[in-house]
């Protein structure tokens, strides 16, 4: 088998990858084991001076990574310069905070000198995703490299490019070898990595799909996971929003990575009293968009990672419009360019059954549904089989904060666009998966909680 990295805004290979035998892997797997030994052993300064090295690098070539991942699955270039600022930060964050995070727990029990140790696991399998090809797995990585832990990467087939050239970031910054790994396999492969007894633990960000079968050999061969799957997060307008804000957000937060972004708004849910000012405004800025080659600065929208979403998305939206939504913006593929382009989409009078509505959409595709009062509102929010991020749209910020108990998701938004942050919790509950990314839950997920107990003489 062969991994291709192609150019999603032409078509044309850029290179192929030969997979790795299975001698090859095995090997592999070996060597990040035995580097867990040294990494492990190392002071939190050792570590936290690694991971400024990391910054550095990445703030020194920015513009370099970022290009990469505009060419390699079509994110418009002034949003991968963000996502690679974002990678800084969080390697920052960590190493400033990662000794303190995982400091020893002192509990008084009486005639004993007892305490809570974070221990590193072992060896972390990491399968990521394409579309954000280096944040997702900076995110994942920092923590994990900081609590003492090695990484084996099995990125999104798509990505090689990045795989490799995020490996090279970590050895260059002065990780020892095979502490930080990527692995050039397909899916298929997998199994075999996780069934290795050397590899302690799984994080898999991806679909729900993908989730489930990880999931369930991780439950096979007993080892820890953390799943951060898909969304169809709501986008709740409120009457008393202030409309014209709320379309600028509401477009920038559905139209990210051209639409490819689990935390991106998808179903969004107005009352009834202000749905057509809404709606007018935020099919006019819709249309306002430009499509175009993700290296230019201008392009706002880019084309889709690969061609298979971009039939996936043209059969959803054929599907729902078959079942009677309305088309208001875009609704077909881009025919006059190279690419696997999409127009932008807004539709409107969409109901339960149509794929649009319960199905995550993963492209530049909005919905626009309205509800009577705040009572259907969190009814349609929750109508959902995931559970990732929601926004709340109101100038009545008590009242949108009272409201965030009632939304079953990872996280709630009270005016402003859902996004993560390394200082909070990132993930969801129901089908959009279970464990914690970021802040002080993530860096406990791939650690031994380890009780210490020493009895006074």
């Amino acid at each position: 088998m062969v991994l291709k990295s192609i150019n999603p805004s032409t078509g044309e290979t850029l290179k192929i990858f030969r997979e790795w035998d299975i001698n090859k892997l095995q090997k592999q797997v070996k060597k990040s084991a035995s580097a867990f030994t040294l990494w492990k052993s190392l002071d939190y300064s050792e570590r936290e001076k690694i991971l400024n090295n990391v910054s550095h690098i990445l703030q020194k070539n920015k513009i370099t990574y970022a290009r990469l991942i505009s060419t390699e699955m079509g994110k418009p270039i002034i949003q991968s310069q963000t996502e690679i600022e974002k990678c800084i930060w969080v390697c920052k964050y960590y190493a400033k905070n990662g000794e303190k995070l995982l400091e020893d727990e002192y509990i008084n029990t009486g005639e004993s000198r007892s305490y809570v140790r974070c221990s590193p696991l072992g060896v972390v399998l990491a399968v990521m995703p394409w579309n954000f090809p280096f944040w997702q797995v900076f995110r994942c990585a920092a923590p994990i490299l900081m609590a003492g832990n090695g990484i084996l990467l099995k990125h999104s087939s798509n990505v090689p490019q990045c795989a490799l050239a995020i490996e090279e970031i970590f050895r260059n910054a002065g990780t020892p070898a095979h502490v930080f790994q990527t692995l050039i396999i397909g899916s298929k492969a997998v199994k075999r990595v996780l069934k290795d007894n050397r590899v302690a633990a799984v994080t898999v960000t991806g679909s729900d799909t993908a989730g489930r079968c990880i999931a369930g050999l991780a439950g096979t061969y007993l080892k820890k996971v953390v799943l951060e799957l898909g969304g169809s997060d709501p986008f709740i307008v409120l009457d008393d929003a202030d409309i014209k804000y709320t379309v600028e957000q509401a477009v920038k937060a559905r139209m990210i990575n051209t639409g490819q972004s689990c935390i991106a708004a998808k179903r969004f849910i107005i009352q009834q009293k202000v749905f057509q000012e809404f709606t007018d405004g935020f099919t006019e800025k819709v249309k306002e968009l430009l499509i175009g080659d993700p290296l230019q600065k201008s392009t706002d929208i880019g084309p889709l990672a690969r061609k298979d979403l971009l039939h996936q998305i043209d059969v959803q939206v054929k599907a729902s419009i078959q079942k009677g939504a309305c088309v208001l913006a875009g609704g077909k593929r881009v025919q006059n360019k190279p690419g696997y382009y999409y127009f932008p989409t807004v539709l409107t009078n969409v109901h339960f059954n149509m794929p649009v509505y319960n199905e995550e959409t993963f492209g530049p595709i909005a919905v626009l549904i309205k509800v009577r009062d705040v009572k259907e509102a969190i009814k349609k929010a929750n109508e959902t089989v995931y559970g990732l991020g929601s926004s709340i749209w109101t100038r009545d910020i008590i009242k949108g904060e009272k409201l965030t108990k009632e939304i079953q998701a990872g996280s709630v938004f009270v005016n402003d666009i859902v996004h993560s942050d390394p200082r909070l919790p990132f993930g969801g509950i129901k089908k959009s998966g279970f464990g914690r990314e970021l802040s002080q839950y993530g860096i406990k997920e791939f650690v031994n909680i380890q009780t210490i107990y020493v009895k006074k003489n």
